[in-house]
């Protein structure tokens, strides 16, 4: 088995895991082997983490948004930080790529709060139209993503389930609801892409399938995939402005089948990416770092977890099942960013590893 390693020998592959119900897992190998922090870390053995953000300039820390509020890794540490907020249950946490200390996040019910100090305040943002429940699930709505717009600067977006889309062009101070041709208002995730001498593509998924907008989310069609089901959840381009995205698919929450959908033009056309093995649910999400654009990590919703280093091209199952998956990320580190040991209370090695052989 080929194991990942980040193009820059001096850096190390630190991939995370958040989980429905297990808090956040670590790997310092690329995803081979996996450890899990207990409540000594900082974070509740049994938090449910959503939502995973960092920033290249900032290698020490590492923001995380869960049912208990936002919390922050310290990387040198190796402990979680709960940063007090008016938020309890944050879904979606996006740092500005312009400035590491500038932080957008999403709360269930659906509400957006910006933070300029790296989390240590927040200041909530009126998004109109938004509301805290929704009678098409009779339960809260809640912000999917926050994505800040790597095509034109000052431009945010951000999905909301069950609501709408929402743009802002002034870094988040102010949002417009953006609609228009969605068949669907359970929205999951949104890409934007640069289109060599056209502009911009705005991908964004839901319940009932992908959805284009080529005038800056004024308007949406639907996009046609080859799948048997429209039920779609991440849209991710490839981290090289080469226009390979990536799409997650299947059955519906969690489901018990699902595809890796690969686009090599932008999201006009989709093909089987062709995980290994026979998946048991919704693929749910894909992690990609302009660190090394080759290196790709994706996930079903019940913890098969998957990479590439090809760009996507080829894939391995890895061996560690999680549960509930929710939320990938990984990031290229220098040696010795971490100065401590992680807080464990479960052993790490099986009983093979002892050189132990069963009766």
């Amino acid at each position: 088995m080929a194991v990942a390693k980040s193009p820059d020998a001096a850096l190390e592959v630190h991939v995370y895991a958040g989980t429905g119900g297990h808090s956040a897992w670590f790997s310092d190998d690329a995803g081979e082997n996996w450890v899990h922090p207990n409540s000594h870390s900082g974070m509740y053995l049994e938090a449910r983490v959503w939502s995973l953000a960092s920033h290249p300039k900032t290698p020490e820390r590492l923001f995380a948004g869960s049912d208990m509020g936002v919390f922050r890794w310290d990387e040198p540490d190796a402990r979680w930080a709960h940063l007090p907020s008016p938020m309890q249950d944050v879904w979606s946490v996006a740092v500005d790529p312009k400035n590491p200390d500038v932080l957008i996040a999403g709360s269930r019910p659906a509400g957006l709060y910006r933070s300029a100090d790296a989390g240590r305040t927040w200041k909530p943002l009126t998004a109109p139209g938004v509301i805290p429940a929704s009678e098409v699930n009779g339960g809260p709505t809640r912000v999917t993503q926050i994505l800040f717009d790597p095509v034109d600067r000052g431009t945010v977006w951000a999905t909301i389930e069950i609501g709408a889309i929402y743009r802002s062009t002034d870094d988040g101070e102010t949002w417009e609801r953006k609609e228009s041709g969605l068949v669907s208002g359970d929205v999951h995730g949104i890409a934007a892409l640069q289109v060599p001498g056209r502009g911009k593509v705005l991908l964004a998924t839901t319940n009932r399938g992908l959805h284009r907008s080529e005038d800056n989310g004024e308007t949406w069609t639907v996009q046609e995939i080859p799948s048997p089901w429209p039920y779609c959840r991440a849209v991710v381009p490839r981290a090289d402005d080469s226009g390979v995205v990536f799409l997650t698919n299947g059955n519906g929450p969690p489901g018990n089948d699902g595809f890796l959908l690969r686009s090599r033009d932008r999201g006009r056309t989709w093909e089987n990416a062709r995980l290994p093995g026979s998946l048991e649910s919704t693929v749910w999400c894909v992690a990609v770092n302009p660190a090394d654009p080759m290196l790709i990590y994706t996930c079903t919703n019940l913890g098969e977890l998957f990479r590439s280093i090809d760009g996507g091209e080829r894939w391995t199952r890895l061996p560690h099942l999680f549960g509930e998956l929710r939320a990938l990320h990984w990031r290229a580190l220098p040696p010795g960013t971490r100065r401590a040991a992680h807080s464990l209370t479960r052993p790490v090695l099986k009983a093979a590893h002892l050189g132990w052989v069963a009766a």
